[in-house]
């Protein structure tokens, strides 16, 4: 469940500090965000420097080359951002990075949106504290609504600061930490205020190709495709599950009738998910945590906003011949259309994708 976990957060700072620039929201949350933020970049210390320091543990010290040698990749091979990110390395002596509070109506999939200049409209909010994110998801509950707190390990600022590596990111295998470097940079190369979907998919088209390029270079084996393929499987079942709720949703039924409906639902969501992992997936356990925490509306929102339109990136990518400087443009091009137009050039580029190369990108 690391990808997932990962993905569902990655914008959490940039919208605190679209708070703290603008002002436009209560004191109290742009103040943590600006606190948070100032905290985190003070623990900032160069890589080099932790890497020929005789005190640095041997593992961290592992770690913090392999970095070192994905940064360097990503600008001279990528052609992703040249700049100070992801050369320092801050402590933050917490399990998480930030933590994103969702909120739906009881009887609704769609989430509360909070909306801010930099990082338009997204379906959260991010906090530095846990207790902070525990006191804001208690305020939606008051008032009715269903809401789900996700821990993220790492976050974004869009290169309005110099994004260091974190702890938090240290747990990661050596894959998911290169390919995660990949992804902010590509943020930071690009990004749509307000379209999720256009964001994640670009950039996660732009790790899953970078890795690819970075195993080849270094005659590393092909891996994660069983990964994506669990991690696919288990996002259609949570999409199958929000598309029945919405049905649901829309019907005049009382509202005892559709609370009662809606229990049996989840619950069937969990049964079949039992199904998955004691059947096809032979006891693999990597989504049991989504299930420690009561399911409700809430809980199933970040699905199905990261992926969508990988195969499509993947397509512009091959029809720019593999060139990152042309991709890039193109991708530039798209997004400076109006949504409409971007997204039907994006299904265009999806449907041409299909039965080739990049359908397993998707």
């Amino acid at each position: 469940m690391v990808g997932f976990l990962r993905r569902c957060g990655a914008r959490a700072v940039v919208v605190a500090l679209g708070v703290v620039l603008s002002g436009c929201s209560t004191v109290g949350y742009y103040w943590q965000a600006a606190h948070g933020e100032m905290s985190l970049l003070s623990a900032r210390e160069p890589v080099s420097r932790l890497v020929a320091a005789p005190a640095t543990p041997a593992e961290l010290k592992a770690r913090l080359r392999l970095a070192e040698q994905a940064r360097r990749f990503a600008s001279s091979e990528l052609h992703l951002p040249d700049n100070a990110s992801y050369t320092t390395y801050a402590d933050l002596q917490r399990p998480y990075a930030v933590w994103n509070v969702y909120a739906t109506p009881e009887f609704s999939v769609q989430p509360r949106e909070n909306c801010f200049p930099i990082a338009g409209c997204v379906a959260y909010r991010g906090y530095f504290s846990h207790a902070a994110a525990l006191a804001d998801a208690a305020r939606w509950r008051a008032q009715g609504d269903d809401t789900a707190v996700f821990g993220v390990p790492t976050f974004s600022t869009l290169g309005w600061f110099s994004d260091p590596i974190l702890s938090t990111m240290m747990r990661w295998d050596d894959a998911t930490l290169v390919g995660e470097i990949f992804h902010e940079l590509a943020h930071q190369e690009y990004y749509v205020a307000g379209d999720t979907q256009f964001n994640e998919s670009y950039a996660n088209f732009v790790e899953r190709e970078g890795l690819r390029q970075w195993r080849a270079a270094r005659s590393l084996p092909a891996s994660g495709r069983r990964a994506r393929e669990r991690a696919d499987q288990f996002t259609r079942l949570v999409l199958g599950t929000r598309g029945a709720l919405a049905k649901l949703y829309a019907t005049d039924l009382s509202k005892a009738t559709m609370r009662a409906r809606k229990a049996a639902l989840l619950a069937d969501l969990h049964e079949r998910y039992l199904a998955l992992r004691n059947g096809p997936w032979h006891g693999y356990t990597g989504y049991d945590g989504f299930f420690d925490e009561p399911l409700n509306n809430a809980r199933l929102v970040p699905f199905g906003l990261y992926d969508q339109w990988v195969p499509g990136f993947c397509r512009l990518f091959k029809g720019d011949g593999g060139d990152w400087p042309r991709f890039y443009a193109s991708v530039k091009a798209l997004g400076a259309q109006a949504k409409p137009a971007r997204d039907a050039r994006l299904r265009e580029l999806t449907a041409a994708a299909r039965g080739g190369d990049c359908e397993s990108l998707a």
